[in-house]
This record gives structure tokens, C-alpha cells and sequence, in this order.
């Protein structure tokens, strides 16, 4: 798989204009985001514990 033919994440995923949501949808989309940083958040501990163990691996 050649790496250029992927283009970078956008800097601010899911930019909307808020001003054209509803409170209803407004509301959905604070639960989607605060469920998205849960899954984030999740992920760094996955990837400090990983580097934390390979730290240790090669730690002489």
C-alpha cells in the first residue's frame, strides 16, 4: 500500500456549522463526540501500556 495516496486526517474532523442543528441534534452530536474522546482516550492508554512493555523489553 503506497502511503502518499492516503490523504491526512482533517484538522478539526466533523467541522458543521452549529448554527443550522437543533437542540436535538446538537445534543446527539455532544454524545457522539464525548463517546468518540472515550474511544481516544482509551486508545493512548492502550498505546502507553504497549510502549511501556516494550520499554521494559529492551531495557538492559
Amino acid at each position: 500500500m503506497d502511503t502518499d495516496d492516503i490523504a491526512p486526517p482533517p484538522a478539526v474532523p466533523m467541522a458543521i456549522k452549529l448554527d443550522e442543528m437543533s437542540v436535538e441534534e446538537l445534543e446527539d452530536r455532544i454524545t457522539a463526540l464525548k463517546a468518540e474522546i472515550v474511544r481516544a482516550e482509551e486508545m493512548i492508554v492502550s498505546k502507553q501500556k504497549a510502549r511501556g512493555d516494550a520499554d521494559s523489553v529492551f531495557k538492559l
